[in-house]
């Protein structure tokens, strides 16, 4: 018997996970959402995949435009990943208003002061429980190794911080 949602949710909380914003463009339309469910499949090809749940605005488009971007958010985003995790009351591309962002190769937006982003083309799509798990093909990458990193733990952002020698 599986463990109850309220303690599976109170033990991934103790899980620190960097914060991503993964983005689409669907017929003209950008589509995003905050997400910390993001891991590598494989190097070789390159793969990654995102969790999103299926009530989220940017599953369908996702889904339909099979393209998106997992953008990793830098120490000083915070406030963008409040909006697109839709706290500031900011809905579909209305949370892109005051953004800069530019496209790779797939045309999904990769936007600007990020850490990494990968932009992907959408090559499976699994459901399981609540959520879609899209796993995409790494067609481009922009780093900028130089900033700090966003986490995610126990429902506060955090900076990552090095161990003394």
């Amino acid at each position: 018997m599986p463990v109850s949602p309220e303690l599976f949710v109170a033990g991934m909380r103790l899980h620190a996970a960097g914060v991503t914003v993964v983005t689409t463009l669907h017929e003209g339309r950008p589509a995003g959402l905050t997400a910390t469910s993001v891991c590598s499949v494989s190097a070789e090809p390159p793969q990654l995949l995102v969790c999103v749940n299926r009530a989220a605005e940017a599953n369908a488009p996702i889904r339909a435009s099979g393209r998106f971007c997992v953008n990793v958010l830098a120490a000083d985003q915070r406030a963008l990943a409040d909006r697109f995790a839709g706290r500031s009351g900011q809905f579909g591309a209305e949370r892109f208003s005051g953004c800069s962002w530019t496209r790779l190769v797939t045309g999904a937006p990769v936007l600007e002061g990020c850490r990494a982003a990968f932009d992907c083309r959408l090559v499976n799509a699994v459901e399981a429980g609540t959520h879609t798990i899209f796993v995409g093909l790494v067609e481009a990458v922009a780093i900028r190794p130089d900033l700090a990193p966003l986490v995610y733990h126990e429902g506060e952002y955090g900076l990552v911080a090095q161990l003394p020698v």
